[in-house]
């Protein structure tokens, strides 16, 4: 939503022209008589969807309150002035009988009809929170970049689910205690841990757990969603599906980054105005390093066999890191691009979870929201926590320092497990057949065909990749909840309307690939009209998107 704004600004300002025009004397009879006919499809589709989202009315009464979970219950959050429902936080200890390590919790259930299920949501980074997600993403409300104050939400995943933000593993967020994980599977072990004590917390169980999250979360959501198959326990452990959006799930620096980047420059060239000097030089790179080769070899449908091992060594090879090469000559054309959605401009706007670091800047009189002591006290997290969206230190044991951020894995420290592709994730769609992967297409750290590529590379429920090639678009066809109210108050009514084509779908073996167009890395914040249906059809409220 970083670009909407102006977008909003320029769209109103030719609207008012338009109104200017009709309301002379060259008005059209039956023009009226045809945006009379659309207003009224467009209400009775406005009232379809808001039936389907909400079920019914709020609950009068809290689902989940109890002398037990009393303390965790919040009333109210500084700045936001509307009613947040009912909201749970605090920390729940990984060992119930240790409290050193703990997890930090946002919990709201759904305001719909009430449901014995649970959504997860999960963040990347490594170390990056996951209340990125429950305040500018997929929450109740939003407090999006640029933006006065927090808004209601009218895609929020509460209104389908009940839903549980968690910042993990320790280290993220105000999550505290010792970092010890080596490995994807000793994180996935404490989390089955944290969530079984924090079911027992709320008297759950029987539920169905869906397990959901983005970028480097494609490695924890599968691993999560393994461990807890491996658990055998459906009282606590009902895994029934899993999404993951932008995800690191295979050779993620290498397939997800190198192999994509070039096509991903030529698609978008109007964004980077790259001079032709260079992307001849790119297009010579991309031919000489074999990335075109293996695009045309792999990139196939159904796949001619498992591609090759790699791993990109940035020493020797770096003459072909041609996805370096591309961010630094991008950030000299525009000094505020943006790598998770590459159609930022400048100005920066003022962020209120102070992200990105290396690009953050400080309004006079503004402050990390979940760094003030009035928050914390709000929420129940440890005063003596200094919050940062994204860990200072490493939550991984061994990780490495890039960008200013701690990761791990493909640079040979840290997180060492197996790629997703290899064990975990076919494990996870075989046991549920409703695993959703989704891309947007203005994502360049984890670019669409090199996840779609991925996927060719896995072998599930018999067969290694898609058999077919992806191509059944997915179409929105109702209203905009989110600025309905906006347009008509500035005399723009009627442009709330269908959103049209907003990506491909493809459904195979029980994966569901989701290309979401016009959205960054995180999709729910970018296009959270197309990710409440893939939501949907994760929960099994809809068989396709």
């Amino acid at each position: 939503m970083r670009g909407l704004f102006s977008a909003l600004a320029v769209s109103v300002l030719i609207l008012d022209v338009s109104a200017a025009v009709k309301h002379s004397h060259l008005r059209d009879v039956s023009r009226r008589g045809q945006e009379k006919a659309k207003k009224a499809v467009r209400e009775a589709t406005y009232e379809k969807l808001s039936a389907r989202r909400t079920n019914t009315s709020t609950p009068a009464t809290s689902q989940f309150l109890t002398s037990t979970t009393a303390k965790y219950k919040v009333d109210s959050l500084p700045d936001v002035n509307f009613d947040i429902g009912e909201m749970y936080s605090g920390l729940i200890p990984i060992d119930e009988k240790n409290a050193s390590r703990a997890l930090f919790f946002m919990f709201n259930p759904t305001i719909g009809k009430p449901v014995d299920e649970i959504t997860i949501w999960l963040n990347g980074g490594p170390g990056c929170s996951s209340l990125e997600g429950f305040f500018q993403e997929n929450g109740r409300f939003l407090w999006q970049p640029g933006t006065f104050a927090p808004v209601e939400n009218p895609y929020s995943w509460v209104n389908l689910t009940n839903m549980l933000w968690v910042e993990q593993p320790v280290g993220t967020g105000f999550s505290i205690g010792e970092v010890t994980a080596t490995t994807e599977e000793e994180i996935a072990q404490d989390f089955i841990k944290f969530f079984k004590n924090w079911e027992k917390t709320f008297g759950i169980k029987n539920y169905k757990i869906y397990v959901t999250g983005e970028s480097y979360a494609g490695r924890y959501v599968p691993y999560i969603s393994a461990a807890m198959l491996d658990q055998k326990d459906k009282e606590y452990y009902d895994l029934s599906g899993a999404l993951v959006y932008d995800p690191c799930i295979g050779q993620f620096d290498y397939t997800q980054e190198e192999v994509a980047a070039v096509p991903f420059v030529m698609e978008n060239q109007a964004l980077f105005q790259f001079n032709a000097s260079f992307l001849a030089q790119l297009e010579s790179l991309d031919k000489s390093c074999g990335y075109a080769d293996l695009r045309e070899k792999y990139l196939t449908f159904p796949p001619p066999g498992n591609q090759p091992p790699v791993f990109f060594n940035y020493t020797s090879e770096a003459n072909c890191d041609v996805f370096d090469m591309i961010d630094d000559a991008a950030l000299t054309n525009n000094p505020c691009f943006d790598i998770y959605e590459v159609n930022q401009q400048c100005p920066l706007l003022w962020d209120v979870l102070s992200f990105p670091t290396q690009l953050v800047y400080t309004p006079e009189g503004a402050s990390t929201y979940f760094n003030r002591s009035d928050v914390k006290a709000a929420i129940h997290a440890p005063a003596y926590v200094d919050w940062a969206e994204c860990a200072v230190n490493p939550v991984i044991v061994g990780g490495a320092e890039v960008n200013g951020y701690y990761t791990g894995g493909p640079e040979g420290e840290g997180d060492l497990s197996a790629d997703p592709i290899q064990h975990v994730l076919p494990q996870v769609i075989e046991a549920t057949n409703r695993v959703l992967v989704g891309n947007g297409d203005f994502d360049m750290i984890i670019i669409t065909n090199g996840t779609l590529m991925s996927i060719q590379n896995m072998t599930w429920n018999g067969k290694l990749g898609f058999q077919s090639q992806p191509a059944t678009p997915i179409v929105i066809t109702e209203p905009d909840l989110q600025y309905e109210a906006v347009f008509a108050a500035n005399g723009a009514a009627g442009l709330d309307g269908p959103q049209g084509t907003m990506g491909v779908q493809h459904y195979e073996r029980g994966l569901m690939w989701a290309e979401t167009f016009l959205s960054g890395h995180m999709q729910p914040e970018f296009q959270p009209r197309v990710t409440y249906r893939h939501l949907e059809w994760v929960l099994g409220r809809i068989n396709a998107l």
